[in-house]
């Protein structure tokens, strides 16, 4: 392991997460002279930072094997000019890509950079545009990349490499921002640039330890590669909890939903896998604690959830659910969802946020889903904004669950009803497992039911 604040080499980043590794190289010749701008001293600096670092340029990459899963890596030199972007970096960057999409290898980016050349000037920044169109050629590819997010991580690399990654680690501390450390507005609060202030702001999946990263790289790489283009549906979990009886009326159901006590989402994920990683953030500044997401593996195979957690889902959660829903379709792994909120969150700073917007495009996603969904109703299914997370035609119910089109006590009250007949119109709603069943809303009900 590295000392604190030591900076590793493109080299030993490598050997941190990787069991094997063959390097390619393109054979190119560093440019005579100061470079496309002519600038004064930047072919000296260049043979310098050959000398010093063993590397023609700011990026090493080829083939490895991570936990035994084959991938394509790319690392980043900071010590050759600050892991900066010029146009023999570009070229090295769409290699790798290439490769990645050629032998259909999940990529792993270990991100070092500083940004853009400023020796070579657009000519450097142009590069972006290359990483982005190689980003996309990968994405309609179906294969899968990882970022790990090393210090620092600015510039366009981060907004690139990084920002553009399917799932996006980092490591403790790391400077990670658009902004540099010598570019920030005075008086910028420093933790917004930081891996753990991108984790709260939704940018970045998860901040992993480095003693656990080889082990962490490890799992991702064999999610995003091991994937089928005709993945079968992820199996039902059970419903758990000591009470499997099904509710005598609506209230009961409701009550039985409401419960404290009651199993909530981490607890059926817990069940359901021997191991998750988590999908954080709708990667436009938000991050909802209620709605858990990420891949974990079922019997061995991989598994990409969304679960609500029992809260009011935020906008950020149903952006979030959205984009796990979206990369599983890319990569071909099943869908598992959890259903369980008492409704959208619907305060002033909900609808700030789009709400409508929100909800509406995980409801777009599992619509186009090109990989099968499977849903299980498992606590409160609170209107649309619990809909929008269950799969047509595949949802299923526990015994201690209810799905309505709205909660009782508001139908009461937009009926001009006595709070005396909430019961009543709890049980007019049909709202009880055994009637959604009927109904057709799930398919059925795990637990005293056969499904």
């Amino acid at each position: 392991m590295a000392d604190p604040g030591v900076r590793i080499s493109a080299r030993e980043a490598i050997a941190l997460v990787c069991d094997a590794f063959t390097e390619h190289e393109l054979g190119e010749v560093p440019p005579a002279g100061d470079g496309p701008l002519g600038w004064e001293g930047y072919g000296a600096a260049r043979d310098r930072a050959a000398r010093h670092t063993g590397s023609a340029e700011s990026v090493v990459y080829g083939e490895a094997s991570c936990g035994g899963v084959p991938c394509v890596v790319l690392s980043f030199e900071f010590g050759f000019l600050g892991g900066s972007l010029g146009e023999r970096t570009g070229d090295r960057l769409e290699a790798a890509y290439a490769l990645a999409r050629e032998l259909r290898r999940p990529l792993v980016s270990l991100i070092a950079t500083g940004g853009s050349r400023m020796q070579e000037g657009m000519v450097a920044l142009g590069q972006l545009q290359r990483v982005a169109r190689a980003s996309v050629l990968l994405r309609e590819a179906g294969v899968g990349h990882l970022a790990v997010l090393r210090d620092p991580t600015t510039g366009g690399g981060w907004a690139t490499l990084g920002a553009g990654a399917d799932v996006v680690l980092a490591l403790p501390g790391a400077q990670v921002g658009f902004a540099g450390s010598r570019v920030r507005p005075p008086g910028a609060d420093p933790a917004a640039y930081t891996a753990e202030g991108q984790l709260a702001a939704g940018q970045v999946d998860d901040v992993v330890p480095e003693h656990a990263l080889r082990d962490t790289v490890a799992f991702w790489a064999g999610a995003l590669g091991g994937g089928d283009t005709a993945p079968a549906a992820a199996p039902v979990p059970r419903a758990l909890g000591a009470e499997v009886r099904l509710p005598r009326s609506g209230m009961d159901a409701v009550e039985a939903a409401r419960d404290p006590r009651r199993p909530r989402a981490a607890a059926y994920l817990d069940d359901y896998f021997t191991r998750r990683e988590p999908l954080r953030g709708d990667r436009c500044g938000g991050d909802d604690p209620g709605m858990l997401c990420g891949v974990g593996l079922h019997r061995g195979r991989p598994v990409a959830y969304a679960a609500q957690a029992g809260t009011a889902t935020r906008p950020a959660g149903y952006r979030t659910a959205a984009r796990v829903v979206e990369l599983a379709g890319r990569i071909g792994l099943p869908v598992l969802t959890l259903v369980d909120t008492p409704g959208a969150a619907n305060d002033a700073e909900a609808e700030r946020a789009g709400a409508g917007a929100a909800i509406a495009g995980l409801f777009g996603a599992i619509a186009a889903a090109r990989t099968p969904v499977t849903s299980l109703l498992i606590g409160e299914g609170g209107s649309g904004g619990a809909l929008a997370l269950a799969a047509p035609g595949r949802t299923w119910a526990t015994p201690d669950s209810y799905f309505s089109v709205i909660a009782p006590e508001w139908a009461a009250a937009i009926l001009k009803r006595d709070p005396s007949r909430v019961a009543h119109t709890a049980d007019q709603l049909r709202l009880r497992p055994q009637d959604l069943a009927e109904l057709g809303v799930v398919r059925g009900i795990v637990g005293p039911a056969p499904h």
